[in-house]
């Protein structure tokens, strides 16, 4: 080889290992001046729940994008937040999974699960590693029965929604004789529950208590069932996906019954695969209406212009990532031990309420929504206040 392009190959050579150095050198050094902290999520991302799923993606994520772009600065360095988000399908089994696997990987905090069936397995993956879970639309009892200390959540539990359920129906829709349906999940069954019991305190005959899945797409025959003991109304306890071929078949059946859901069946999808038959169909929605949210018009505003039409639980999702901020920027630290002291003592001023917790970890003061769907469109019909979690 000759000696000038020796001198070529090794002047080259030279200056590649310069240049890595320096690049090793800036990633060295943007490390140690930013803190990079994950925040996991949870939910159903493919399969019939997933718009639900990512409805509750993106308002974590916008949370946690708006929270990067103030500069945030934890235990005297500028914090940069990263989302690491799961697919759970819906199913218990992959939901345990799916925690285990947002503990390897190092989060500092949790948002969700979404579905209280996925909630509940994985909140005892979470507590074991001392991570803090906030769910912003699991609401089976169960979830804060279980006495972690780790587990949180921003929306009124099933004891609060389906006493209001119960009571509207047969207080406000003089419904005497009612038929119920669940779909055996932690949300479905929980819900179901609590709804016969408010219902019967208050002087209603449950004439049949029939069952499905979160799989089933043709009830004829558990519909035919019903149908013959000639309920003035009928409660789903389950979501959209479910309720939405229901309240067709229903049509199809002829059956003259309302229809009643939880905030299963509160989404545009509901009315989407219901069609023409989800008129005159009633949900409820824990919280006050969106335009009636502190906030909450600039919220869907926004929202819409990066994403797409709210489907259900987004704004709990931002106001969850925002509660999880406000403790660790309380405790300095972006540690889950240390912060977490801080989670039950906040206070904060969230799109969608207040946000405080009671002992167990449920949102105090939660009120609940009933809606219609009336001329193609879900409409508020009445808050009913606050009911506390605490009295359940």
């Amino acid at each position: 080889m000759p000696p000038y392009l020796t001198r070529s190959l090794l002047t080259f050579a030279i200056a590649l290992t310069l240049s890595g150095c320096e690049k090793s050198a800036s990633v060295d050094k943007a490390t140690h001046d930013e803190l990079v902290v994950r925040i996991g999520a949870a939910a159903p991302l493919t399969g019939n729940q997933a718009h639900i799923g990512k409805d509750n993606e993106s308002g974590t994520r916008m949370a946690i994008d708006d929270a990067n772009a103030k500069g945030i600065v934890i235990g005297g360095r500028k914090v940069r937040f990263e989302l690491i988000s799961e697919d759970d399908q819906a199913d218990p089994k992959t939901a345990t999974i799916v925690a285990q696997k947002l503990v390897d990987d190092k989060v500092s905090g949790v948002i969700g699960h979404l579905n209280s069936g996925t909630t509940i397995p994985a909140s005892k993956i979470y507590n074991d590693n001392g991570i803090p879970q906030i769910s912003p639309s699991a609401t089976a009892v169960n979830y804060t029965a279980q006495g972690f200390k780790t587990a949180f959540r921003v929306m009124a539990n099933d004891a609060q929604q389906g006493r209001v359920l119960g009571e509207y129906a047969t207080k406000n829709l003089a419904a005497k004789k009612i038929a119920v349906i669940d779909d055996r999940t932690a949300y479905g069954q929980g819900l179901a529950d609590e709804f016969i019991k408010a219902a019967q305190a208050n002087g209603a005959q449950i004439v049949a208590h029939e069952y499905t899945t979160d799989k089933a797409v043709d009830f004829t025959a558990v519909l035919t069932v019903v149908k013959g003991k000639q309920p003035d109304l009928l409660f789903y306890g389950g979501m959209d996906p479910q309720a939405g071929p229901m309240a067709k078949q229903l049509k199809g059946l002829a059956m003259k019954v309302k229809l009643m859901m939880g905030d299963g069946g509160y989404t545009p999808e509901f009315i989407k695969l219901a069609g023409d038959a989800a008129e005159g169909s009633y949900a409820s929605l824990p919280g006050v209406p969106l335009d009636k949210m502190p906030g909450g018009k600039e919220f869907e505003t926004r929202f819409v212009a990066k994403y797409q039409p709210i489907q259900l639980y987004a704004p709990y999702c931002y106001d969850a990532v925002n509660v999880m901020i406000a403790a660790m920027q309380k405790a300095d630290s972006v540690e889950p031990a240390k912060y977490l002291v801080e989670l039950p003592k906040i206070s904060l001023d969230g799109i969608t309420a207040k946000i405080q917790f009671d002992e167990k970890g449920d949102l105090l003061g939660g009120a609940i929504t009933m809606y219609q769907v009336q001329q193609g469109k879900w409409h508020a019909l009445e808050t009913l206040g606050a009911v506390s979690a605490a009295a359940h």
